[in-house]
């Protein structure tokens, strides 16, 4: 199998105000894109790939000027993978909020001539569903052979089974969950205080100050990492070795580095500070506090996927204790009893969170069998998407 190649972003403004959940509005917006693969004729083969938290719309391919630069999920889209750009048109589009191109907080307020900062509007999953809604308007595609995404970008993947029944056919949530349990929302709001109480924050406006609040940022990444990974793997990984062992083979008794784990964390914690920004973590762990499309239906999950007309894919791993196969399978259960098509693996991996990621054989094996089944429905001519009327939001694009 081979890499995509070289891909280039590409950005979509949008002149005309994006209402959001929150009663605020967003205006003169742009969303960075990046597409794999051919749009065919009928514009049937588009696969819209949503991201997680730290990650954008760079989701497969190397930057010209940056051979290091490949997308976050390279192992599944490509030619001949899983999420094969031989056949499928995929496209990956940087979240509202973000620090990887879209709008956010780092950029200029067209009301006050400086970067939005603390002010920049607060989104939620459905906002950033809304906006990719719009893009795909653009993109002349009218619905989706399927809507993917792992952890926060399932969460998209679901939103858009129900905020856009007829736009999709399949909906492939990988490690993810219809609602964070308390002890997500939890460690959310200990990496948020880690990083408000960071006095280089200065109220969001840091950027003014000519100083990023990179120690809340470390921390923040550092408390989010460990709930990535699972017992089992840091075990096998780190164990309990010591960093320094095989020059002093004892403690330092201090409050320094002493254990391998240790300085992973912080090394992790200190190469994220030097790329995220700080209010895009604030934006970003608060949309997936919010997310819960059963908290208008008085907390029943199956009435919210009522109106859902998507086939179903999810995937849930066994180690994974931050999205866990409970909550896969609360979601497949809900669907169940709305009488949808859907399939569902549990796979037995030892990597925690980060296994959506990672190379499962089985895992890739099942998500590229499903992808075969997407991939005749639309050569078997199923029905026509219900008619949906595109409406220009006096968007333009630029490569």
């Amino acid at each position: 199998m081979s890499s995509i190649g070289i891909v280039s972003p590409q950005t979509m403004y949008f002149a005309q105000p994006l209402q959001l959940q929150s009663g605020a509005s967003l205006q003169d917006y742009m969303l960075m894109y990046e597409t794999y693969g051919t749009l065919n004729a009928d514009k049937s083969n588009a696969v819209l790939v949503c991201h997680a938290l730290n990650a954008s719309h760079h989701v497969a391919g190397v930057y010209a000027d940056e051979p290091k630069s490949t997308g976050w999920w390279d192992n599944m889209v490509g030619p001949g993978k899983p999420l094969d750009t031989n056949k499928f048109f995929v496209i990956g589009v940087n979240n509202l909020g973000s620090c990887f191109g879209s709008t956010g907080p780092m950029h200029t307020n067209p009301a006050t001539g400086k970067p939005y900062g603390a002010s920049f509007p607060v989104v939620t999953v459905e906002d950033w569903v809304s906006a990719q809604a719009r893009l795909a308007d653009e993109l002349g595609v009218r619905q989706f052979a399927a809507v993917m995404g792992g952890s926060l970008g399932g969460m998209q993947a679901l939103a858009w089974s129900i905020m856009f029944p007829e736009r999709l056919r399949h909906c492939v949530v990988i490690a993810s969950t219809a609602k964070l349990s308390a002890q997500n929302i939890a460690f959310n709001d200990v990496a948020r205080q880690a990083i408000l109480s960071d006095p280089d924050y200065h109220g969001g406006d840091f950027y003014a100050h000519g100083v990023v609040p990179k120690n809340g940022l470390r921390v923040a990444r550092m408390v989010g990492h460990i709930t990535y990974l699972s017992n089992d793997d840091m075990a096998e990984k780190f164990g309990r070795k010591l960093r320094d062992a095989a020059q002093t083979g004892d403690y330092k008794f201090g409050f320094g580095i002493d254990f391998e784990i240790e300085s992973y964390l912080r090394y992790q914690g200190d190469k994220f500070s030097e790329y995220f920004d700080a209010n895009t973590y604030l934006l970003i762990t608060k949309a997936l506090d919010y997310f819960d499309p059963a908290r208008a239906h008085g907390g029943d999950l199956a009435k919210a996927l009522s109106g859902t007309k998507a086939k179903f894919f999810l995937a849930s791993f066994s180690t994974d204790w931050r999205f866990s196969p409970e909550r896969s399978r609360e979601i497949v259960e809900a669907l169940v009893c709305n009488r949808r098509q859907v399939t569902y693996a549990e796979i037995d991996a030892p990597h925690g969170h980060d296994a959506f990621l990672l190379e499962d054989a089985r895992y890739m094996n099942m998500v590229r069998a499903y992808y075969g089944q997407v991939w005749n429905d639309i050569g078997a001519g199923l029905p026509a998407p219900a008619q949906h009327t595109a409406v220009r939001q006096g968007a333009k694009e630029t490569a």
